[in-house]
């Protein structure tokens, strides 16, 4: 194994023009309502890549930050992240050392929880193996205007592994699955074992990487406002159903782990929670009513939290707009001190004159592919 893989690197989506599927079918038209961005992360978490794996942690909510900046005919589109990982030891041998994490998702808490769970072991990394099960197992958007790509981040040989690499890009390419490749050490070394070629044959882009650099982060005089903020925006939420309390309590957790890694970093996914992508239907009764005005009448009392579990429809339906309005105050708070937080940090950027990570190089080329494509890009 090499030098410790970082990641900054993972969350390199550089966009190339989507084509048609070759298929009979006419395309599906885009609309604003089922536009995606899907990307598939392909983590090498072979015995090397801990730096990887701290460096995935540290960028996840800021590439997320961007990729909400992205509207198509004025609205966000969905926002779906799956994460795989490859060359383990731990893994099944039958399984080519593969393991999906997570399928294609828009639980961005269940992202962060099972990135942060991961953990490295010895192994041997098969490139084309991983990208074939990426692109034959996860459910691809069939859009036009939906951005479909695939990051892979590694440091060993691209071509390793029985299942040829150029074949299963390939394939990614006959779905309209972009692959961009991310290789952690020299920049000839990458291109001379293949990573380059992988992006080439991939209409993605190869980035190498100083996997031995951590983050720099800027703190901003808005940082204690936006977290103060984010404490008050968690007790808007309402949980229902049998996992209610379970993911709220993940919540929490994700936010605790974004701390871990930097006041920064929890700044940043403070501002992910205040936008639309940021969606828990599935056990937030505030966001449930967004999509099912009747959702309240529909909920058995049993699975309400024990405080709301004898109240009537009527007042639950009088908190639940109480909650949705001060969620909404929250968020416009958040937003107005996200853009003044940002400027503080490009203006800081300038000043500083250091050499960009791979974080900044990723949310340039995801804005310069997203115009491209026909998208807005919404400061």
């Amino acid at each position: 194994m090499k030098s410790n893989l970082f990641i900054s690197a993972l969350f390199a989506i550089t966009f190339s023009i989507t084509s048609c599927h070759t298929s009979n079918a006419k395309p599906k038209p885009a609309t604003a309502s089922n536009t995606k961005i899907q990307v598939a992360l392909l983590l090498d978490t072979s015995s090397s890549m801990d730096g990887l794996i701290d460096q995935a942690k540290s960028r996840l909510w800021n590439i997320v930050n961007t990729l909400t900046t992205l509207k198509y005919e004025g609205k966000t589109p969905d926002i779906e992240i799956a994460l795989y990982e490859y060359g383990n030891d731990g893994l099944s041998a039958k399984s080519n050392f593969i393991r999906q994490i997570t399928p294609l998702s828009t639980d961005l808490d269940l992202i962060s929880e099972k990135l942060f769970a991961l953990r490295t072991n010895g192994g041997s990394e098969y490139c084309g193996a991983v990208i074939q099960d990426a692109t034959k197992d996860l459910k691809w958007a069939s859009e036009n205007n939906s951005m479909k790509l695939i990051y892979i981040a590694g440091n060993e040989e691209f071509s390793q592994g029985k299942i040829s690499y150029k074949e299963a890009i390939s394939n990614a390419l006959k779905n309209g699955i972009y692959v961009n490749t991310i290789f952690c050490g020299n920049k000839t070394e990458g291109i001379n074992i293949l990573w380059k070629d992988g992006a080439d044959r991939g209409k993605g882009k190869y980035f190498n990487i100083d996997s031995d650099k951590a983050v720099e982060y800027i703190a901003t005089p808005y940082d204690e406002e936006i977290a103060k903020c984010d404490e008050k925006m968690n007790k808007t939420y309402i949980n229902y159903g049998a996992k209610g309390a379970d993911k709220k309590m993940n919540q929490i957790k994700q936010d605790q782990n974004a701390k871990m890694v930097s006041a920064s970093n929890y700044t940043d996914r403070a501002v992910s929670k205040s936008k639309a992508v940021y969606k828990n239907d599935s056990w937030d009764l505030v966001d449930k009513v967004k999509d099912d005005a009747g959702a309240i009448s529909k909920i058995k009392k049993e699975e309400l939290p024990t405080e709301l579990q004898n109240k009537s429809t009527a007042e639950l339906q009088k908190i639940v707009t109480e909650k949705t309005k001060e969620r909404e105050t929250i968020q416009k708070e958040i937003s107005v001190l996200a853009k003044k937080r940002q400027e503080y940090i490009d203006t800081e950027s300038k000043k500083t004159k250091k050499q960009d990570d791979l974080g900044n190089t990723i949310n340039s080329s995801i804005i310069a592919f997203a115009k491209v494509k026909g998208y807005t890009v919404e400061k």
